[in-house]
């Protein structure tokens, strides 16, 4: 069941078509093709709770003013059963809707039953959705793009669930390809540098290989296995020892690192499946649709046949025989629309892959599937700020702040909610002093006080002797003040801000939702006490309370932020 939002804006958007239908059955408008009703909640509650200007878009269609219009709506709606005290003309023709006392009484008695399921609904209709993100490559340490891609990745995710959507989290393993040729032959001549002098040229690194600490780190663990036994053997085969034993380490170390993060992935699915059949698949079903093409040795993708002049053609498996990165990512989304049957597919990319996102949904349609499944997060690049600067090294490392670095010096609370409090479109700065810092500047922070407060308000009120009692819908309506009333406004527009976070990709406005609640509950408790002579007033305000603090705890809970009772 939809929340009473979400109900009362269709049931007036039904109300308003039905008044304009009657406007036309009784002669005042004329027979004409009508646009869909909009129902809007206006910035400022002063201009009515619900607003549409239906009036001023059918001025042209029925050649009359707005305002004459917006009164024969007026005079023929019929708001049935609706929580809607009156409907007020205003300005040039806008209708606005101003909610009962019942409204308000009735929202916060549906929070406190639902309780954590509170704003969830069941607008995605159970869609199978893969979300992946961060798929970081296997052969370095993960930096501040996969910090961000992570917060939001599963951010998203929950926000999807939350919306009614199955969904699959998953981690694509580049465990194949040039990088992992690049990675074994690092491997190789660090560990050759451990037994031959240092002047022997198979101890210089190519310019365009791995240079990190963390390689010559995993040749020292395979030295300490298996001693100078590979300095004599051959190139391939030594190489291939030390991918065999170091790439599982370095698996083993992102799935650890991703827990430590709080992400539990459903799949970590490795690109070297793929090459066994389904990369060789793709290729034949381009090539029997006459989209291939041989030159200078190596296969191509004639994208420009497939999908216009637009594009252009790409190589799918180079002279020396090995598929390009293209192929198996091609195969890799197949994969997840035809062979896993997801209805979509979400990725999060670095803004700097903005051109790849049209080759490969020309390349799906190529190959059969539907391009528009695949839905791509284009995320933007991420600046730390120490002191006030620009920080780029680690203090402790010396080298560049990783992900790792990052979640041990900053809680995972403030990581987690601070990546996730603008869209992924915008670029944004990490302030590392605000995420520790302990007050109310640090969003973080502030948000989880606000649950601590309201469990403090509960605990000493135990602590006093009070019996809290639940309310009727009639007590609730005692709860009239500015503040109060805006907190439960806010509360109602939960599940239309999820589904809206969730049709846009943005999670970061359910970050944003819970920091405008904690900012409405803490202007209420420095207007009003909770524990007044009244009793029923302060049952009412307990009830306020508690649906609050619920609320805040299970949408920390869906991002994975501790909410905490003492603070």
């Amino acid at each position: 069941m939809a929340q009473l939002l979400i109900q009362t804006k269709e049931n007036l958007k039904a109300a308003v078509a039905a008044a304009i239908q009657k406007g036309i059955e009784s002669g005042n408008f004329p027979q004409a093709t009508l646009p869909p009703v909009q129902i809007e909640i206006p910035a400022n509650s002063k201009n009515g709770d619900f607003s549409t200007n239906a009036a001023m878009a059918l001025a042209g269609v029925f050649h009359n003013s707005p305002r004459n219009i917006a009164t024969v709506i007026c005079e023929n709606i019929d708001l049935g059963e609706m929580p809607i005290a009156r409907c007020e003309i205003a300005g040039a023709g806008f209708i606005n809707f101003y909610l009962s006392d019942d409204y308000y009484a009735l929202v916060l008695a549906e929070a406190l039953e639902k309780k954590e399921a509170f704003g969830a609904s069941d607008f995605g209709k159970g869609e199978r959705i893969n979300v992946e993100f961060v798929s970081a490559n296997p052969t370095g340490p993960m930096h501040m793009g996969n910090a961000r891609g992570g917060a939001l990745g599963d951010c998203l995710a929950a926000v999807l669930e939350k919306a009614g959507y199955y969904v699959e989290r998953e981690f694509y393993v580049n465990d194949a390809g040039n990088q992992i040729l690049k990675f074994g032959l690092s491997l190789s001549i660090r560990y050759l540098s451990l037994y031959l002098p240092e002047n022997d040229p198979r101890c210089q690194l190519p310019e365009d290989s791995y240079h990190g600490a963390d390689i010559l780190e995993r040749a020292k663990e395979f030295a300490a296995l298996h001693g100078d036994a590979y300095v004599n053997a051959a190139e391939a085969e030594r190489q291939q020892a030390l991918i065999d034993f170091a790439l599982p380490k370095n698996i083993a170390a992102m799935q650890e690192l991703m827990r430590k993060y709080r992400i539990d992935y459903d799949t970590w699915f490795l690109e070297s499946e793929l090459h066994k059949k389904e990369v060789g698949e793709v290729i034949d079903i381009l090539t029997e649709k006459g989209y291939t093409y041989e030159k200078d040795g190596a296969l191509w993708f004639a994208a420009s046949k497939a999908g216009g002049e637009e594009f252009k053609d790409e190589v799918l498996v180079r002279s020396n025989g090995t598929p390009t990165y293209f192929t198996a990512d091609i195969a890799y989304h197949r994969n997840k629309l035809s062979k896993r049957h997801f209805a979509r597919a979400i990725d999060i990319w670095g803004a700097d892959h903005h051109g790849h996102v049209a080759r490969l949904k020309n390349a799906l349609s190529a190959v059969g599937e539907d391009g528009a499944a695949l839905d791509v997060v284009l995320m933007q690049l991420v600046r730390l700020i120490k002191d006030g600067k620009p920080a780029k090294m680690s203090k402790r490392t010396g080298k560049a702040i990783t992900l790792e670095d990052l979640l041990n010096d900053i809680p995972a609370d403030a990581v987690r909610f601070l990546f996730n409090m603008r869209e992924a479109t915008s670029q944004m700065d990490f302030d590392l002093d605000l995420a520790v810092e302990q007050s109310s500047q640090n969003p973080v922070y502030y948000v989880q006080y606000a649950h601590a407060r309201i469990c403090s308000i509960l605990r000493k009120l135990e602590e006093e002797g009070a019996v809290i009692e639940p309310c009727t819908v009639e007590q609730l309506k005692r709860l009239d003040t500015e503040e109060e009333l805006a907190i439960i406004r806010h509360l109602a527009s939960l599940t239309d801000e999820i589904i809206t976070a969730a049709k846009a990709y943005d999670p970061a406005r359910i970050t944003r939702y819970v920091t405008t609640l904690a900012n409405l509950f803490h202007k209420f408790y420095n207007a009003h006490r909770v524990a007044v002579e009244d009793k029923e007033l302060m049952m009412a305000r307990v009830s306020l309370c508690i649906a609050v603090k619920t609320t805040i705890g299970s949408i920390l809970k869906m991002f994975k932020i501790t909410a905490p009772e003492k603070m």
